[in-house]
């Protein structure tokens, strides 16, 4: 099989699908790599790497898509890329496809199969996501600490505080990966960390875990008394492949006080406010309610090479899955991967998406 590795066009987007490593591994194995030049620079892999693993450089975006059986991205595609895919060709990336309804019709239209990282389930788990859920709930406290600066607009709050002067308040929406991991970095800084959850079991998980940080029932009366005191907010929830609920109603924000941050890591599938939407990291915030959100649509990005290094660790078997077998038996060895075929042949095929847009689902066929 031929598998199509192209450079990442989203705005600020470093991280790149596929290693070196992975790319020797997968030509070892008999199939043909090729990788658009540049594709792993922002990552720190130079197109020197690739060639010594015996990749083959494309020059052209359009290119790789042109040559390739399997492309396997980072994120979902642009606009610009919507044409280059074609029927039977299988697509592996991130798509997020309940927040894009657009996006969603393109890859029906295109025939493609498209398979999602984060619809992938074993055992009760987002193996394929967690990694990146991860990174942003570690980053989320760097850069809502980091937006609080006064000279930024923000409350002029250090999360730590000092002695003498009480730490900054952190409320995290979810007890998932993203959360569990928003909140140990709140820890590790200091400040006060109140979860708030819904699965009682988790919450004695994350009770056992975070020593220091509080746990909360997650409610809307509960979340209310919290805000007025709020310094950072963390949106951290998620139904796996649906859009994210909308927790945080554009009157609740307003009990915030002025120059505190929102940081909706749920952003990926709609975001959890009702004030959000998608910023770049070039723009990353904007002010709704006194509240600075920031809501960047592909946060790990920023922290490329580890976010590239930790996405592979997890994908690479896949890849290598799907392209020694195909599609079709690869889902016979693996079942988890018929949870993440989002589109085939033209039809929905993921319960959550159509859900989403109003479409009909149909279970994936061979």
């Amino acid at each position: 099989m031929i598998i199509g590795v192209p450079k990442e066009i989203k705005d600020h987007e470093y991280r790149v699908a596929l290693l070196p490593s992975g790319a020797y591994q997968l030509i070892k194995r008999g199939h043909t790599v090729v990788v658009e030049r540049g594709a792993g620079v922002g990552a720190g892999y130079p197109d020197l790497q690739y060639q010594h693993a015996g990749a083959k450089l494309v020059d052209s975006h359009a290119g790789v898509f042109e040559q390739a059986d399997l492309i396997v991205k980072v994120k979902e595609p642009l606009p610009a890329e919507y044409t280059m895919l074609r029927p039977g060709q299988l697509l592996f990336t991130y798509l997020h496809l309940a927040a894009s309804q657009p996006l969603t019709e393109a890859l029906m239209k295109s025939g493609a199969s498209c398979i999602a990282y984060e619809t992938i389930e074993v055992n009760k788990r987002l193996p394929l996501l967690e990694p990146m859920s991860e990174i942003a709930g570690r980053m989320s406290v760097l850069v809502g600490g980091y937006f609080l600066a006064k000279h930024f607009g923000g409350s002029g709050v250090l999360l730590g505080g000092v002695p003498g002067v009480l730490p900054g308040k952190v409320v995290v929406l979810g007890g998932g990966a993203s959360g569990i991991n928003a909140a140990r970095m709140a820890q590790g800084l200091g400040a006060d960390v109140t979860i708030l959850e819904v699965d009682l079991e988790r919450m004695r998980f994350l009770d056992i875990t975070l020593h220091t940080a509080h746990t909360l029932y997650s409610s809307e009366a509960h979340l209310l008394d919290l805000l007025p005191e709020v310094d950072l907010l963390i949106g951290a929830v998620l139904v796996p492949g649906a859009r994210a609920p909308k927790l945080i109603k554009r009157e609740m924000l307003a009990k915030m006080r002025p120059g505190s941050v929102l940081v909706d890591i749920a952003i990926d599938q709609g975001g959890c406010a009702e004030t959000s939407r998608a910023t770049t990291h070039q723009m990353p915030v904007y002010v709704e309610e006194g509240v600075t959100h920031y809501c960047v649509a592909n946060m790990p990005g920023a922290y490329a090479r580890t976010a590239t290094q930790a996405l592979t660790n997890v994908t690479s078997r896949y890849i290598e899955m799907l392209a020694d077998y195909g599609i079709e038996e690869a889902c016979q060895k693996q079942p988890a991967l018929l949870g993440g075929i989002n589109v085939m042949g033209g039809k929905v095929t993921y319960k959550a998406v159509a859900d989403a847009h109003g479409m009909e689902f149909t279970a994936p066929k061979f």
